[in-house]
């Protein structure tokens, strides 16, 4: 069966913005709406990483670490995140991996609020 991992992330600065659209829960709702909405991927097993209060600007994150071992184990096959800026606020290694990495390893990407589906 093939396996999505959902990515969370609220870094301590988004706690000051007071924006709730970037809340985890409110992230989680997004990509479970999105999933249960497109007939392609509700077959797919979900896993759920996530980072609660950690900066997006590296990728040294429990949840992250997590996630990253899963691509280098190919046991994940599409990754959603609510938007680019979850994944990593680090544009140049979030190009590698939209253009490098995740296109090796066969990885669909999904950024719901960028319109980005690596599939398309």
């Amino acid at each position: 069966m093939e396996q999505i991992a959902i990515y969370l992330r609220l870094s301590k600065e988004d706690e000051f913005v007071k924006d709730e659209s970037n809340s985890i829960t409110n992230q989680r709702r997004i990509i479970r709406d999105y999933i249960s909405s497109h007939e392609d991927l509700r077959s797919m097993t979900v896993t759920e990483k996530c980072d609660d209060g950690y900066s997006g600007t590296n990728m040294n994150r429990p949840g992250m670490q997590e996630l990253l071992a899963m691509v280098k184990e190919q046991r994940v096959d599409c990754i959603i995140v609510k938007d680019m800026s979850r994944f990593s606020r680090d544009y140049i290694e979030m190009g590698t991996y939209l253009n490098q990495i995740f296109p090796f390893m066969g990885i669909r990407f999904i950024a719901i609020n960028d319109h980005y589906d690596s599939r398309e």
